[in-house]
């Protein structure tokens, strides 16, 4: 294949853009991990896999790395015989990344081809970024980069080195006789043999005597942990001269090697069509997994949201049968209705022009309001409280479901407001209650249209049939249980029941008394909704996509299907 080649690259670069994209902000059980695992492999992907890919003939990467003190920095300037990076007892010493390379090649480097988010800086005390530094003993094909230690004690400096190795054609693995079983270096060695970048060890610092037994038992772990076979070289512990430089002959078959490498266009095609045909086809099992956390990121916000969609639809059955079973004509409703019953004003008020003068008069005289008015204001109120009293519920128990799922407890710990209704349900409730009032006043005009009760209808008063028809919805199916308070509510019911079948027939009563209920099912509905819309809308300011699992799935399948068609293994450019 061809460096150029647009197949890959362009299947590579949507990967990268759905890794951009994807989050994991519920905090579930893989969700850290997961970031991680996105930010990093995006990164090898801008830092070394597409500009690689555009240039496989482009300078080999060698990138030194290991433990604190292995001595990378020291190993570094030992093979170009130059203090380039700085060596010594302070740890960490390696802050700054630094390049090494024959200047025919810092062209290369300092375009910032490779590693383009690091940016450069012109010296050691330049500021955050790479340095590359043109040393003419280097062979040019191959540049060395001394990394920060992958065990430092600062996480910034950890996250430059793993950056670096990802970014590297070839891992110069630096470790000692001491520390060369130690559990960082060889997770990272781990990750390495899985995305299949090409390795080599220097074991330094090897005491005298010691060969003998170190060397075999760090070969034998490493054919236990799958690198057999991998390049190894012995340094012994010795004297650093007065520049802090090993001795020539220490370093003089690492240094050959690499010359070997520079020297071969083949030798270094080989080493980087190992590391990033590698790495390309680690990105399926790695994309695999990220497609999994999403779709439980997904998961989870539906079954957060389904919790609130089950808290308030239970909150609208509650209200339904709080009409059915007549919780809503009891208490001052009730007392109301029968003071205005039991006292003969009602029949007298239903006639339109003798009621209404009547009323009028007597609320003038005594400075009380009507009681029909009173009537209707403790409808309203009753109402009110209850659609509050419902929504309250709805807002506990979906809070309740939240707090008992890994993801909902954060997020209402970072909107502690959803635990309660919101600020203005009231006004939103006594606005509901208007409405539908005022609803069934029209359900009445439109009833009375016709010539059939134009006669009838013409002597009642709008506002009395309305509310006769507003008692009956909340008493129509009140009187099932038993009780003082239930039977006299029963019988005071008969009245508005009689007026209304006489006007407009038992059919047509059953009927605007049910449509009329339903009314105010859906208006309370619609304010339930407004209540669940305040989770939903936390939920959807996560950013969780359904759709990104399937994103990263499609991504990662369209680079596998690329690679296969066009084996990056092939001879090609790289040669």
């Amino acid at each position: 294949m061809t460096g150029a080649d647009a197949g890959l690259g362009g299947a590579l670069t949507r990967l990268r853009d759905a890794l951009t994209e994807v989050r994991y902000p519920l905090v579930l059980p893989g969700a850290a991990a997961a970031t991680s695992l996105a930010k990093a492999t995006a990164g090898q992907l801008d830092d070394y896999l597409i500009p690689r890919l555009a240039r496989l003939d482009a300078p080999l990467l060698a990138v030194a790395g290991g433990s604190t003190g292995a001595g990378k920095s020291t190993l570094v300037n030992s093979l170009v015989r130059a203090p380039v990076s700085v060596a010594g007892a302070r740890r960490p010493t390696t802050r700054a990344p630094v390049l090494v390379c024959h200047p025919s090649d810092a062209a290369w480097f300092s375009e910032a081809n490779l590693l383009p988010r690091l940016g450069r800086t012109g010296s050691a005390g330049g500021g955050i970024g790479l340095l590359v530094m043109p040393v003419a003993v280097l062979s040019p094909g191959v540049a060395l980069l001394d990394s920060p230690d992958i065990d430092s004690v600062e996480e910034d400096n950890r996250a430059l080195a793993e950056q670096l190795l990802a970014a590297a054609d070839l891992w110069l693995f630096v470790t000692t006789a001491v520390r060369y079983a130690d559990a960082v270096p060889w997770e990272l060695l781990h990750a390495a043999r899985d995305r299949g970048t090409a390795v080599s060890i220097i074991l330094n610092r090897v005491p005298p005597g010691a060969d003998a037994e170190v060397t075999p038992h760090l070969t034998e772990m490493l054919a236990e942990h799958g690198l057999g076979g991998v390049p190894m070289f012995v340094l012994d512990e010795q004297r650093l001269d007065q520049h802090g430089l090993l001795s020539e002959q220490a370093v003089a078959p690492l240094r050959e090697w690499l010359d070997e490498l520079a020297r071969s266009a083949a030798a270094r095609a080989a080493v980087v069509r190992q590391t990033v045909d590698g790495a390309v086809a680690a990105l399926t099992p790695a994309t695999a997994r990220l497609a999994a956390e999403a779709d439980a990121q997904a998961e989870a916000v539906a079954a957060l949201g389904a919790s609130v969609d089950n808290a308030y639809r239970e909150a609208a059955n509650a209200v339904d049968q709080g009409i059915r079973d007549g919780t809503m004509f009891r208490g001052e409703v009730l007392a109301r209705w029968q003071e205005l019953v039991g006292t003969g004003e009602f029949m007298r008020g239903l006639q339109a022009k003798v009621g209404r003068w009547r009323d009028q008069l007597v609320s003038a005289v005594t400075g009380r309001p009507r009681p029909t008015d009173q009537l209707i204001t403790a409808i309203e109120s009753q109402l009110v409280v209850f659609v509050h009293g419902a929504a309250a519920d709805a807002a506990d128990r979906a809070a309740a479901a939240w707090r008992a799922h890994p993801a909902g407890g954060g997020l209402l710990a970072a909107h502690p407001g959803l635990a309660r209704v919101g600020p203005d349900i009231d006004a939103r409730a006594d606005r509901v209650v208007r409405d539908w009032q005022r609803g069934v006043l029209d359900l009445v005009r439109d009833e009375s249209g016709g010539k059939l009760f134009a006669a009838k209808f013409s002597a009642y008063a709008v506002n009395a049939l309305g509310l006769c028809l507003m008692i009956l919805v909340f008493a129509a199916t009140a009187f099932i249980p038993t009780g003082a308070e239930i039977a006299v509510g029963a019988g005071a019911t008969v009245a508005a029941q009689k007026v209304l079948e006489a006007i407009f027939g038992d059919d047509a009563v059953r009927r605007l008394a049910e449509r009329a209920r339903q009314d105010f099912l859906a208006k309370v509905d619609g304010l339930l909704q407004q209540e669940a819309a305040r989770f939903h809308a936390v939920l959807d300011g996560t950013g969780v996509s359904t759709q990104d699992g399937d994103r990263l799935r499609a991504a990662a399948a369209a680079v596998d299907t690329a690679r296969r068609a066009d084996p990056i293994s092939q001879d090609g450019a790289a040669g």
